[in-house]
Parts: structure tokens; C-alpha cells; sequence
């Protein structure tokens, strides 16, 4: 009886297993469909060289619009929650004592919990509108808000898994280095930070992943103008913001409008892939192993 229940429950597990690979397998099968169905009707060149996107109203297909606008945002995203995330982490697996670590960091990951929607009407609503009597020109709709305050939505990422790294370092490099006569901030600097790098790294790409996926934030608080522009005042639409603004209008299935939600979503799904790929190379090349 035990051998069959034993088959029963590999088999049941391994079931499971594969409906997640098939239903990512069906999700990127139906993107590279769709993908190939609208490159039949507009070339590639034209999808790379074009400087606008308007496929809504008019023949406009120049997805580096998009994709500047993504970046924009989550560069200002990554510029609040590295810093930030990375010295609560500091703090957290080096300075902080336990009884302070063991209330500090979960609420700190109270903040992974918000709903972006709140986010971004936080950002709409108040962010904004204090920027504003420092930041000359700044619009209602903007990047820098947006940025700004997906910064603080994805630190507690950056901070928890930072901290992980960190505090996983053995505590016999960090007796070496006091026994040579270093200092705590000079063995944090010269020998924690290296010896976690690979998992700081790790931490960073998760991040930005999650910043140039972020839809809710960029899409209520970036607004949804495609313009090709690198000035962070101004209202900017990002890949996610379009792929919810399309899906608002009617576009019937078969239609260009429809098939360029499935080639953004490609062009997304290919840059976050990128960055895994290189996440997952640079653990493997430099993670410390020790005995």
C-alpha cells in the first residue's frame, strides 16, 4: 500500500510540475504567434526605426517609445531602491541587533504588500504635488513621481534579499578581518559586501525586472503620452501603461491594434528574460561557495 501511495504522490507532484511548465509554454507559444501575425503586416525596420507610437489612431509603430519611457522610470526606480534597499540591508545583518532585526525587517516587507494601485495614487496625489513646488515644469502625469515611488515599492526587495546575502556570509571572515585589526565598516566594505556579491546582484536584477514590469504605478501616475523623451516631467506611456490602455478599447481579435498588445508583451518578455539570463550567469560566475 505505502509503494502505491508513494507512486500516487510522485506522480501527482510531477503532474503539477508540469502545468506550470505547459502554462508557461502556452503563454510564450501564444506570444511568438501573435508576434509573428503582426510582423506579416508591419517590417520589423519600421517597428525599430519608427520615432512614434499611435497603432490606435494611426500607422505609428515605433516601439523605442515604449521601451525609453520604461527604462526612464525604472532607472529613477532603481536610483531610490538600491541605495536605500541596500544599506537597510547593511543595517539589518550587520549593525542592527536581533531583537531589533526581528521587528525591523518584517516591516519593512510590510511594504511589499501594498497594492501598487495605492502606490500610484500616491504618487498622483501627494508625491506630486510636493514636487512640484521644488521641480519647475513639472506635469500632473510624470516619470519622476512615478519612478520615485516605485522606488520605494520594490526596496523592500532589494533589502530583504540583499540582507539574506549578506547575513549568510560565515561568520569566520568577518573574525579574520577583526583579528588583522580592520574596523566594522572596513570589513563590511572590504570583505562582506565581495564575499555577498553575487547575491546582492541577484537581488538588483530581480528589481529592475520588477520595475519594468510594474503596471499600476507608471499607469496612474506616468500617464499615458507616447512621446520619445528623456525629460522626466513630462507625461511619458511605458510598455505596461499601453498594454492597460489598450485593453480599455475596442479592438476586435485579428486587428493590428490587438496584435500589438501580444508584440509588447514580447518585446517586455524578451528584455526581463535578458536580464534573468544575466542574473543567473553573474550568480554562477561569481558565488563564493564555502565548506
Amino acid at each position: 500500500m505505502s509503494v502505491w501511495s508513494e507512486r500516487i504522490v510522485k506522480y501527482l507532484f510531477a503532474s503539477f510540475a508540469l502545468i506550470s511548465i505547459a502554462t508557461t509554454v502556452g503563454i510564450v507559444g501564444t506570444l511568438i504567434f501573435e508576434t509573428f501575425e503582426f510582423f506579416k503586416e508591419i517590417p520589423l525596420i519600421r517597428f525599430l526605426t519608427d520615432t512614434q507610437w499611435t497603432p490606435l489612431f494611426s500607422d505609428q509603430f515605433g516601439i523605442f517609445v515604449l521601451i525609453s519611457a520604461t527604462f526612464m522610470t525604472s532607472l529613477i526606480a532603481l536610483m531610490v531602491a538600491l541605495p536605500i534597499g541596500l544599506l537597510a540591508a547593511i543595517c539589518l545583518s550587520e549593525y542592527a541587533s536581533p531583537n531589533v532585526r526581528r521587528w525591523l525587517k518584517p516591516a519593512l516587507e510590510v511594504l511589499a504588500g501594498i497594492p501598487t494601485v495605492v502606490y500610484g495614487y500616491f504618487a498622483l496625489l501627494f508625491v506630486t504635488p510636493l514636487l512640484q513646488g521644488f521641480v519647475p515644469g513639472l506635469k500632473i502625469f510624470n516619470s519622476l513621481s512615478a519612478g520615485m515611488v516605485m522606488g520605494f515599492a520594490i526596496m523592500p526587495l532589494v533589502a530583504s534579499l540583499s540582507e539574506d546575502a549578506i547575513y549568510a556570509v560565515p561568520q569566520s571572515l568577518r573574525q579574520g578581518s577583526y583579528a588583522l585589526g580592520t574596523t566594522k565598516r572596513e570589513t563590511v566594505t572590504g570583505v562582506v559586501l565581495p564575499a555577498a556579491l553575487s547575491g546582492i546582484v541577484a537581488s538588483c536584477v530581480l528589481a529592475i525586472s520588477r520595475a519594468v514590469g510594474e503596471t499600476m504605478i507608471v499607469t496612474v501616475a506616468a500617464g499615458a503620452s507616447p512621446v520619445l523623451t528623456l525629460d522626466p516631467r513630462v507625461s511619458v506611456q511605458t510598455m505596461t501603461s499601453f498594454i492597460v490602455q489598450a485593453t480599455f478599447g475596442d479592438n476586435p481579435v485579428g486587428t493590428i491594434g490587438y496584435k500589438t498588445l501580444f508584440v509588447v508583451g514580447m518585446t517586455l518578455f524578451l528584455i526581463t528574460f535578458c536580464l534573468n539570463v544575466f542574473s543567473f550567469w553573474f550568480v554562477r560566475r561569481f558565488q563564493e561557495k564555502y565548506e
